[in-house]
């Protein structure tokens, strides 16, 4: 969202909250900049006084008077929309917090996750452009938030399916993966769903604390094991942790309301949920540069696995980033994703960058192998 003459010189011209607002208005020019939800109510003198020529709002309120006066000005004016659960201007990735905010008065059903699920239910198929113009607008918003977010972290995605229960060897497997790899500096991202997905977080979330801590989180969490039947109890279990243990290390979570059934994890500190699924899943991959590692699922993640393979194997993004799929039986046997891939890559550069290996106490070490070999 970039000023198209001004984007080559590498100038922020993106204005996402007031501290950033009070800095940019001091030079008394805001021409250019683009001001992504930022509410500007308590700022009318320093719009009347600033030059805001040129300038973009997007979803700011402010007072009559300085809305007249930044029109006048020339900028141009996105104004809020009202009645809707989410902000489709949004400048941030949203927090575990904001998505679950009224669980603990009102239940699941009240949040703003809950709530944006259902928007998008009655909305989806609907055929009104306005709608789909929201969904859009708000995920090309979440595209740049994350991008931002995420300048310079060497990001390595963790994938599987989110059937895998809390109180299972297999979710404790997951978050120990999650914490070895947050360890080594790298950043985890998830689909950022319950099962596979929750325990890589979680792992990550754990990783600046003692190894004792995460034993004593997978206890607390196994007497939820699922978000079925209630959705509130798990994420409440979610939530009675990271009060237990607050300020964990971070990781981001990549969800989407086209799965609204599977409820966002709490344990990634940043989370870029989408509308549009297919978005959701090439941002989530193209994202993962460090490479991705591939725990058991099912159709979601053999999915996953091909939209991977994918650019390795043309290097359309460049060299092949590393692929490591867990757990040997399930991928060669129930799920045979593994011998497809190991064919698709033959005598291509991806070839020497996948490996199988039996159980996920391997992958980490798999992952560094295969890029100290790079």
């Amino acid at each position: 969202m970039l000023n198209p003459e001004s984007s080559d010189s590498g100038q922020d011209l993106e204005i996402e909250s007031l501290a950033e607002f009070d800095r940019r208005v001091g030079g008394g020019k805001l021409g250019g900049y683009r001001l992504q939800a930022v509410d500007l109510t308590g700022r009318t003198a320093a719009l009347l006084a600033a030059d805001t020529t040129g300038a973009v709002f997007l979803g700011c309120p402010m007072e009559p008077e300085a809305l007249a006066k930044v029109r006048a000005d020339g900028a141009l004016v996105f104004p809020p929309v009202p009645g809707l659960p989410f902000d489709p201007y949004r400048g941030l990735l949203y927090t575990p917090e904001q998505l679950f905010d009224g669980l603990d008065d009102a239940g699941y059903d009240a949040t703003p996750d809950a709530r944006g699920y259902a928007w998008f239910q009655r909305t989806r198929s609907d055929g009104d452009i306005f709608a789909s113009m929201l969904r859009s607008v708000h995920d090309d918003a979440i595209s740049d938030a994350l991008d931002e977010h995420l300048v310079g972290a060497q990001v390595v995605g963790v994938m599987g399916g989110h059937a895998m229960a809390r109180g299972t060897d297999e979710y404790a497997g997951a978050a120990r993966l999650g914490r070895s790899l947050t360890r080594t500096g790298l950043t985890v991202a998830t689909g950022g769903g319950p099962g596979a997905m929750e325990a890589a977080n979680l792992g990550a979330y754990a990783a600046c604390y003692r190894d004792g801590m995460l034993d004593e989180a997978l206890e607390l969490l196994s007497k939820t094991p699922s978000f079925r039947p209630s959705v509130s109890d798990w994420a409440q279990a979610a939530f009675d942790v990271r009060r237990r243990w607050p300020k964990g290390d971070d990781s981001v979570g990549i969800p989407t309301w086209f799965y609204g059934h599977e409820p966002p994890n709490a344990f990634a500190g940043h989370i870029a949920k989408y509308f549009a699924n297919a978005t959701r899943e090439d941002g989530l991959l193209a994202r993962s540069n460090a490479g991705v590692i591939f725990l058991p699922g099912a159709a979601g993640t053999v999915q996953e696995i091909f939209d991977n393979a994918t650019p390795n194997y043309y290097e359309s993004r460049g060299e092949p980033t590393p692929m490591i799929l867990v757990d040997r039986d399930h991928w060669t046997r129930h799920l045979p994703a593994w011998p497809l891939l190991q064919a698709l890559a033959r005598e291509r550069a991806m070839e020497s960058r996948i490996v199988l290996v039996d159980t996920v106490d391997e992958a980490a070490a798999a992952l560094a192998r295969l890029t100290d070999a790079y």
